[in-house]
């Protein structure tokens, strides 16, 4: 029993440390402070109706209208019921947001490690390199809480398959579909997809090998399990799967119905377009952000300090000094070729030195799906500026053409570079008997490594002046250095130069990291030092690397109180004006677009901050609404706004959010068609292009457009009556229940304000179920007979139900495998044990 508690003494040793680390990172939630992030700022407003209508009725909400007009809460942290795996996710990830995250991080890439026989105390220096790289932290740093969750998970998935590849079926299989599960679980397909393109590369590595080793039975039953397991992880994941899947294509990420742009010219009608898909493309120079993290000047705005030629510039025009200090904290530094980056993607030149003797010290199958899995992530990061790979996958790799920002499949290498690093270590660490032979070959190797990125390093720190320094938006910050008073081209000048001075100075840096790295290491292999002192001169190089970078862009001021994290939106003068009316209708305001949330937490709106928008609202959005920043009302945009009931525009809203907002105004729009009319004309067309253009100069009180294909001919007529006294009145508001009363002597067609969407809507008229149309694109529609009548809306998604049940079936499933799985590997096999003995 002893023996059994001393087994387990490192590895509680690495979790103290991980959670040690984390809280002494993110310290202030030590204090109960929660950091400010900017996407969850947004997601506050988008979620604000559903989280107070779970608080106040103890129920879900599965459809909200304080976005976009309306839209289903699937991916606004819907919960349903049976979700047993995300209460496994939340007994992992116990400490304070985003200490959780940092601390999964960690934990999941040591139990990795550990799965590739690597020593626990090496498996904790790869989980330092693996956790502190600069990108897992900036994206903490601003919100990206879904990605940097599927991303953490990553380590344990690889940990489940390596496990079957090994032999151990059961416990691989048991961990592959627990692991795949928790992954899935974090609703960030695309992370998911490029952690499933690794593993393809640690496929075509395991079936080389077996087919030399003449092992193919067991690369397909290892592969057999592997698929039953991810199929059982889909299961679990049920519910999410599918209403995610059912929302996304209804959303800007599915096929549009219209074949032209607002500007006439042909549409992309594939889902996303290449253009978007590829806007933020890594530069190929810029690569080496990830062993210099300002090779390409760092973020767009990016602190000079106080030794910058832009400070002296500034002190020299006489501005004061601590003023110019200010100043300079927010310049551009970035230089590379994508239009906004937070900051560099920095890897780390120790650990990318390591990596680099990994590829020619290491011998084992690992250094193949590891390199494999970095060029790919590399060459596919690129995007535009390497078309034809890009092309090729966008054409004709299933779902590639669905997500956008390539560059974020560098998360694939920050992950397999910390492996790579370690494992070098590892192989260095493990000669048993003097070999002189091979000592030699493991210091000539370690000599031309570090001769090699030497002469790299020395070339980039002092030739930096073969680079251009010219960023893409350089015309743009002259102009508003102009405006603020200053020379604006002279001042660009000037920071060209401060970014040579900051490609020179991370040169140098990683060229000193480099020859301090490689010094411990040739003090090992000459046996002046032990592995213990190498260990914890490694783990300290690696903290002092990564550490201040991630600092500069992560920090304590990040963080705030509780009360301002619940309530991140002041509530401004205008807010409490337009709130005293307690009717049911809408606000637009036009300068925030489509791009932000803050009127969402107030209000219902047009606007919204999501990554899968409502594609037919955004079509009729981008045709109507968005040509003019300014925005003033006119013929153009007048009965989009009477359709959509909006009762109120924002205007002129100046100064930050934060702020007083003392310009903003509340203009009152007093043609809106309410809550729902009656309609006397209809006028039909017959494609998606027609209905979108018909809606220019639309009398949308009188008439409406209706697409030809969207019911039997005959069932619609293109006229209808209604009496001088036709209403309809909402009665009764509920977000998925709408109840209305109507009045009409003649048989009537009326339209509803509220958006269309075709999975789950019902409609009913004196409680009987009745069809309802999309009509003017995007709202509802529905004849009504004469007389007085109940109309109810109600949200009646089965998509949610199926799933639940398809979840509950597959948890149950799972669990009794584990329940089998574990009765068989300790008591059955214990107890077969003795009856042999």
């Amino acid at each position: 029993m002893n023996l059994d508690i001393k087994k387990f003494v490192p590895h509680a040793i690495a979790l103290l440390l991980f959670i040690g680390m984390s809280l002494a990172y993110f310290y202030p939630v030590v204090q109960g402070k929660k950091m400010q992030q900017q996407d969850i700022i947004q997601y506050a407003g988008m979620a604000k109706k559903q989280n107070d209508y779970r608080e106040q009725t103890g129920e879900e909400l599965y459809w909200t209208d304080n976005a976009y007009g309306g839209m289903p809460t699937y991916l606004l942290g819907a919960r349903y019921p049976h979700s047993y795996i995300k209460s496994l996710d939340r007994a992992i990830r116990f400490l304070p947001r985003p200490a959780d995250y940092l601390f999964l991080y960690f934990f999941s890439i040591y139990i990795l490690l550990l799965v590739m026989k690597v020593d626990w105390k090496l498996s904790i220096l790869g989980a330092i390199a693996f956790g502190f790289s600069t990108y897992f932290i900036i994206i903490l740093g601003v919100g990206h809480n879904a990605k940097a969750h599927a991303i953490a998970y990553f380590p344990l998935v690889l940990s489940g398959i390596l496990l079957t590849f090994q032999r151990k079926y059961i416990w691989g299989f048991l961990l592959t579909a627990v692991a795949m599960s928790l992954e899935i679980m974090t609703s960030h397909p695309q992370m998911t997809y490029y952690l499933m393109l690794l593993v393809m590369v640690i496929g075509l590595v395991y079936f080389i090998d077996s087919y030399k080793k003449k092992e193919m039975p067991h690369f397909f039953t290892a592969v057999g399990l592997l698929i039953v397991a991810v199929f059982l992880s889909i299961g679990v994941n049920g519910t999410n799967l599918l209403t995610t899947k059912q929302y996304a294509d209804w959303s800007i990420r599915g096929e549009s119905e219209l074949t032209i742009k607002p500007d006439g010219s042909k549409k992309e009608r594939k889902g996303l377009s290449k253009e978007y898909i590829t806007e933020y493309s890594y530069g190929k120079m810029e690569t080496f952000n990830l062993l210099m993290p300002r090779f390409m000047g760092g973020g767009n705005t990016e602190d000079f300090g106080t030794n910058s030629e832009a400070y002296e510039y500034l002190v020299q025009l006489g501005v004061p000094a601590g003023s110019a200090r200010e100043f300079v904290r927010y310049l551009p530094g970035y230089w590379g070729d994508q239009p906004i980056i937070a900051a560099p993607a920095y890897v780390g030149a120790v650990i990318i030195f390591l990596a680099l003797l990994g590829l020619f010290l290491v011998r084992s199958r690992a250094k193949w799906w590891l390199f494999g899995g970095i060029v790919l992530s590399i060459l596919l990061s690129w995007g535009k500026n390497l078309s034809f790979l890009t092309d090729l996958m966008l054409d004709y790799f299933p779902l590639y053409s669905k997500f956008r920002a390539v560059s974020s499949i560098q998360v694939v290498l920050e992950l397999c570079i910390p492996i790579l690093g370690v494992l070098a270590l590892a192989y260095l660490f493990k000669k048993e008997t003097v070999d002189k032979k091979k000592e030699a070959t493991e210091k000539i190797i370690l000599y031309c490594t570090v001769g090699f990125v030497v002469i790299v390093l020395a070339l980039i720190a002092f030739k930096s002046s073969l680079f251009t320094f010219n960023g893409l938006n350089d015309d743009y910050y002259a102009y508003k250095f102009t405006q603020q008073g200053l020379n604006g081209q002279q001042f660009m000048e000037i920071i060209k130069e401060d970014r040579m001075a900051m490609l020179t100075k991370d040169a140098l840096r990683a060229l000193l990291l480099i020859v301090l790295t490689a010094g411990v290491l040739i003090a090992y292999l000459r046996k002046i030092i032990n592995k213990n002192i190498v260990t914890i001169a490694i783990a300290a190089l690696l903290l002092f690397d990564l550490v201040p970078i991630a600092r500069n862009y992560v920090n304590t001021e990040e963080f705030v109180s509780k009360a301002q994290f619940d309530f991140p939106y002041k509530t401004l003068e205008v807010d409490k004006q337009i709130l005293k009316d307690k009717g049911h209708y809408r606000v637009f305001e036009p300068r925030l677009r489509l791009a932000n949330s803050r009127t969402a937490f107030f209000h219902n709106t047009l606007g919204g901050y999501h990554a899968a928008k409502p594609r037919q609202f955004q079509e009729v959005y981008d045709f109507y609404l968005d040509y003019d920043r300014k925005f003033e009302v006119n013929e153009r945009n007048i009965n989009i706004l009477n359709m959509l009931n909006v009762r109120y525009i924002i205007k002129d809203l100046e100064g930050e959010q934060d702020q007083a907002g003392a310009g903003a105004i509340a203009l009152k729009n007093p043609y809106p068609n309410g809550n729902a009319w009656f309609v006397e004309k209809v006028n039909f067309v017959d494609t998606a292009d027609d209905e979108m253009l018909s809606l220019y100069g639309l009398n949308t009180k009188n008439e409406v457009v209706f697409r030809k294909s969207r019911a039997e001919e005959g069932i619609i007529k293109e006229t209808y009556g209604k009496d001088s006294l036709a209403n309809i009145e909402l009665v009764d508001y509920k977000p998925e229940h709408l109840t209305y009363k109507s009045e009409n002597e003649e048989h009537g067609f009326a339209v509803f304000s509220e958006i269309h969407y075709p999975h789950g809507w019902n409609a009913y008229i004196d409680g009987k179920l009745e069809p309802h149309y999309r009509v003017n694109y995007i709202l509802r529609g529905m004849e009504v007979p004469a007389g007085k009548h109940t109309i109810e809306f109600k949200f009646e998604p089965t998509i949610v139900q199926k799933g639940i049940t398809i979840s509950l079936t597959s948890s149950i499933i799972l669990f009794l495998l584990i329940v089998g799985g574990i009765y068989y590997e300790f008591w059955h096999k214990k107890k077969k044990k003795v009856t042999t003995e």
